[in-house]
């Protein structure tokens, strides 16, 4: 058998075997660190053989965790990125210095998983998971950069007793399993905070904040909000669409534009302060230099990334009312200065998104593409297009991501925005 064969059976095996929640939804959710601790005990505790920043929040883990690892590795540290989901290749989970784990190595943890006869039953996310921690550990990184999968309290990453943690931000999203209000959330996301552990939080106020505040002071950990620092004076959106950031003492060029890249940045950079009052060596110039090529280094995709310039093609994968609303306040305000520019939007959905409440966000004025992605999770497009209708939305329905595309650039003109988003899974499917 060939080792691409190999490598197609270990990743039929993961999606195939395991309960995948970002495919199947609540099914697949399995709260608690139980399953986790066996896990980590049944491989020789990996976790314990490096150390950790963990990331948390509701919006932007993905590129704040990015980020940080990014300038971490700039320093000269060996460093380990952990985040979910992928969006082309499974491997995009776990990476080393940029390098995604190979192939042969997925291979060799699956077949040492099935031949040793595990008692248990974990979740697609528990295994993938060890399967990170594992290879980290064998790679011997100095710093691994541990993105939170759901919550925080019973999250599988939270057996880690990390360096540092960051919550970036509280919104609505899995309010099934978190809690249905913004006090619960941040309840359940405040659970990675750990006795005498720095956090920074990226944004909270009034009742969120006095949650992460009374949760810090119950164990004895120092808290700091970002907010609080405003380290930077200036923003500006480059024309090749990067975000130029000006502080007091620095200035540089991050690839990403983005309005809520803003409060991306201002978290990393109140967390790099942390970082270095817990005595990790951090130059000024590994964080403008780490910043500037984040994605290069550590191949982030997906957020505001601009595929073409005409028409001008927009991909972003934030899917919950938060990160909408953002997406398309920004939508609307490039469209008004490109004058006479249409919008066309390549949308879909999971079906257990607040979806009623993100439509109201969405600009009447668009044409939309509506689809489902590649995935039983996906709301079908035509059960869609129906709350389309409901919310006086134009639209038609499209089989594929693939096909809504090709329909919204032939009605596009040149001078035109085409966005593609509404799902982690729409973006994911396009870029495939």
């Amino acid at each position: 058998m060939d080792n691409n064969t190999k490598y197609q059976e270990a990743l039929d095996f993961l999606f195939s075997q395991l309960p995948m929640f970002s495919r199947v939804g609540a099914p697949a959710y399995k709260p608690g660190l139980e399953t986790s601790m066996q896990l980590d005990e049944f491989f020789n505790h990996p976790h314990s053989k490096f150390k950790s920043i963990h990331v948390g929040g509701t919006n932007g883990k993905g590129s704040t965790s990015h980020s940080l690892a990014a300038i971490l590795q700039k320093q000269g540290y060996k460093t380990a990125l952990y985040t979910s989901p992928h969006l082309v290749d499974f491997r995009e989970r776990i990476k080393v210095n940029g390098e995604m784990i190979p192939e042969s190595e997925v291979v060799r943890f699956v077949e040492e998983w099935r031949k040793n006869n595990y008692p248990g039953h974990p979740s697609f996310f528990e295994l993938t998971m060890i399967m990170a921690f594992d290879w980290f550990a064998r790679c011997n990184v100095d710093y691994a950069v541990i993105e939170v999968g759901m919550g925080g309290r019973l999250d599988s990453t939270n057996i880690i007793t990390p360096e540092a943690c960051i919550i970036t931000n509280i919104s609505k999203d899995h309010s099934q399993f978190l809690g249905t209000t913004l006090e619960a959330i941040a309840g359940e996301k405040a659970g990675i905070i750990k006795e005498n552990i720095p956090v920074v939080i990226g944004e909270a106020s009034g009742a969120i904040r006095k949650v992460f505040e009374d949760k810090a002071r119950s164990v004895s950990a120092p808290i700091v909000f970002a907010e609080d620092h405003h380290v930077i004076t200036g923003f500006e959106e480059t024309p090749e669409g990067k975000l130029r950031c000006v502080g007091k003492d620095f200035e540089f060029v991050f690839p990403l534009a983005g309005d809520y890249q803003k409060k991306n940045i201002a978290t990393v950079l109140s967390a790099v302060e942390m970082l270095k009052n817990c005595g990790i060596a951090v130059s000024d110039r590994s964080v403008k230099e780490g910043l500037e090529d984040m994605v290069s280094l550590t191949g982030l995709q997906g957020r505001w990334m601009i595929m073409n310039d005409s028409p001008l093609v927009i991909a972003d994968t934030g899917h919950n009312i938060a990160g909408i609303s953002c997406n398309m306040n920004q939508l609307k305000r490039l469209a008004s200065e490109k004058k006479g520019c249409r919008i066309h939007i390549v949308i879909g959905f999971v079906a257990d998104k607040a979806i009623d409440e993100i439509l109201t966000m969405l600009p009447s004025e668009a044409s939309y593409y509506i689809t489902n992605a590649s995935i039983p999770r996906a709301l079908a497009a035509d059960a869609l297009k129906k709350k389309f209708d409901e919310a006086g939305l134009k639209g038609d329905c499209y089989p594929d991501v693939k096909a809504a595309f090709e329909a919204a650039k032939s009605q596009a003109q040149d001078s035109d925005i085409i966005y593609v988003g509404g799902s982690t899974f729409i973006v994911a499917d396009f870029l495939s």
